[in-house]
């Protein structure tokens, strides 16, 4: 983590630097902001695929990670986008979703787009409260 002008750049232990300009989360008054996570498995570099559902946990696990990296977890977020390149998946991502947010989920957009980045069909990005 660096600090820089009250900001916290967070990136968990795991994770090797990135070739592409990117930091996984920014710590800042009080919140942290959670950069896309698509269905990266950290320790191989590669997609989880072929299982929509297996991407999905994925996908929670990674932004967990980067909660937990900040101090935070995932009963702190109040806030989630989803991006799909396939609004059909709505209903298994609301399956593996609501195993992670059961009682009192954050507020939540879903939204279908074109393409995602590796060509994942999945990706979600979020804001959680820090501790105080």
């Amino acid at each position: 983590m660096s600090e820089e002008k009250g900001l916290r750049y967070i990136t968990p232990p795991d994770r090797a630097p990135s070739k592409i300009p990117y930091t996984a989360g920014v710590a800042a008054g009080g919140f942290l902001y959670i950069s896309g996570q698509v269905p990266l498995d950290p320790a191989t570099g590669k997609l989880v695929g072929g299982d929509f559902k297996a991407a999905v946990h994925q996908v929670i696990g990674n932004l967990r990670d980067v909660a937990r990296a900040a101090g935070t977890d995932l009963d702190r977020i109040v806030k989630v986008t989803v991006f799909l390149t396939d609004m059909g998946n709505f209903k298994a991502l609301n399956e593996v979703y609501s195993e992670y947010f059961n009682t009192d989920p954050p507020a939540r957009s879903a939204i279908q787009v074109a393409g995602l980045p590796l060509g994942a069909e999945v990706e979600m990005e979020a804001v959680a409260l820090l501790p105080e």
